[in-house]
């Protein structure tokens, strides 16, 4: 990849867990730290981009001149904020850890222990990557992650094809040391053409580059599809 290559490039990235209240004191949430999409957004940032970070709730700092951050709690407001930009950027990368569910009602007040069971109705979260998917440009990129823990590559290329990304980074909960929590991950990566590439495990700051640096290859190519298309077209012509 070329120094500055995403200079004049803007990219969105999610990043980190979402949590969805239960009353005012309790949530429903994951394990995920936000390390991977923070070091996603470092490497972009490292490479020239001007990077809008839309994060949940994570403990990690993080200043860039050229980067924006946007702190979020629950899946709702996570996608309002991406689509505050959402139709600016030239790449958006959904990495956070977006709860599918949420409780159905908030309590007002703090839920007391007064029954020895209770009941939560949940309702289904907003797919921020599919309705995204539906309204993305030719021009855009858009790169999804899936955590799988069985039939790994079977859900992740239906992710790719349901929610229309060019990109899939995969990786398995039953991998050691990679995954939430770790400094540490060991992804593949599946492209729109269908084509995997593996990598080792290794750290998350050194994947983020492995990541960034296949969106790169990635957009190269096309850049040098459409050359040839125009080319073509102007033999035509003539």
């Amino acid at each position: 990849m070329k120094k500055n290559f995403f200079a004049n490039k803007k990219v969105l990235i999610t990043a980190g867990p979402t949590r969805e209240a239960i009353d005012p004191v309790r949530y429903i949430s994951n394990h995920s730290t936000g390390k991977m999409g923070y070091a996603i957004a470092e490497s972009f940032l490292r490479h020239g981009a001007d990077v809008i970070l839309i994060s949940g709730p994570v403990c990690i700092n993080m200043n860039h001149q050229n980067l924006k951050i946007v702190k979020v709690n629950s899946a709702s407001e996570m996608y309002l904020a991406c689509c505050h930009f959402f139709e600016e950027v030239d790449v958006a990368v959904f990495a956070a850890a977006v709860a599918d569910y949420r409780p159905e009602h908030v309590s007002v007040q703090k839920i007391k222990k007064d029954d020895s069971s209770f009941t939560i109705k949940m309702v289904k979260n907003i797919d921020i990557a599919y309705e995204f998917g539906r309204i993305k440009s030719n021009e855009q990129i858009s790169v999804g992650f899936a955590l799988e823990t069985n039939d790994e590559l079977k859900h992740a290329i239906g992710k790719l094809n349901k929610k229309n990304f060019d990109m899939v980074v995969l990786n398995s909960m039953n991998d050691a040391n990679a995954g939430f929590g770790y400094d540490t991950n060991k992804i593949n990566i599946i492209k729109k053409d269908f084509s995997i590439s593996e990598f080792s495990l290794k750290p998350k700051a050194h994947v983020a580059e492995d990541i960034v640096s296949e969106i790169a290859l990635m957009i190269e190519q096309e850049n040098a599809s459409r050359e040839l298309l125009n080319l073509d077209l102007y033999d035509y012509n003539y």
